[in-house]
């Protein structure tokens, strides 16, 4: 079971009590799915990702409950930041060249990665974008993940 914590303000941390709420619902889950006949030796794990940090309780918490924890900076190989960088996986959020508008129109047509605009040029045309914001669209997505859009 996997639990996504979203903040808007960087600022934020995730304090021990999320991590405690988490493995508490995950452990009744947990006592639910092992009551299902058939269910077997099938594997359980209880995840935490949030897109801010995590306090040492919260990670000392999690470390003594077996509770996976993912953040921006944690686990110090593999976190947030390392697995959006390796992947590729830059939301087309953070271009400064679309609206907030255009966003949440690409977002409606289930575009959410810069990977997706570069791709495919097609949804920006269809969005009434001039040729010259096109380029500018693309240019700033591509130099946001440039490394993967040669994959």
């Amino acid at each position: 079971m996997i639990e996504c914590k979203f903040h808007s303000g960087q600022e934020r941390k995730c304090d021990v009590k999320s991590p405690l709420y988490i493995h508490s619902r995950f452990k009744d889950i947990e006592r639910a799915w092992l009551r299902k006949p058939g269910h077997g030796q099938k594997f359980h794990q209880g995840w935490l990702v949030t897109n801010t940090r995590f306090t040492t309780d919260a990670m000392q918490y999690g470390a003594c409950a077996g509770l996976n924890l993912v953040s921006w900076n944690h686990p110090r190989k593999d976190n947030l930041k390392e697995r959006i960088s390796r992947l590729g996986l830059y939301p087309l959020t953070c271009l400064a060249t679309l609206t907030k508008k255009e966003k949440q129109s690409l977002l409606d047509k289930g575009i959410v990665l810069c990977k997706e605009l570069c791709r495919n040029e097609q949804w920006l045309k269809e969005m009434g974008l001039p040729p010259s914001r096109i380029g500018k669209v693309l240019e700033e997505a591509s130099s946001i993940c440039k490394s993967t859009i040669q994959q």
